[in-house]
């Protein structure tokens, strides 16, 4: 099969394509997610922050019923909500486990 100058063009850019595509993919499969609650979420979040590997610390509540709740209704107690934290971390930096028993230490 003889190629074109616009075959190997063509072919080029969809290796490019696909190696572009399959980078994405695998930086989204080591990105993960984990939630912790460990009463106050501002010690919590800190912790987690200086972790490397550990890309971003959101604080919010989890459980509960009242629809948005307030950090003043939620530490009143009534709402059925706890502080928590959410952790993005890149997987392939820090393991779960690692989290996990960072989480342990700090409460």
């Amino acid at each position: 099969m003889m190629r074109t100058p616009f075959t190997r063009t063509s072919l080029s850019f969809a290796l490019i394509f696909f190696g572009l595509v399959l980078h994405g993919a695998q930086a989204e499969a080591a990105e993960k997610k984990a939630y912790f609650a460990g009463g106050c979420f501002w010690c919590v979040e800190s912790d987690f922050e200086s972790l490397a590997g550990v890309d971003e610390v959101v604080s919010g509540y989890t459980g509960g019923t009242t629809a948005n709740p307030t950090y003043k209704a939620v530490t009143k107690g009534g709402t059925g909500h706890y502080e928590a934290v959410e952790i993005i971390y890149d997987d392939s930096v820090i393991g779960y486990d690692r989290l996990l028993h960072d989480f342990f230490r700090s409460v």
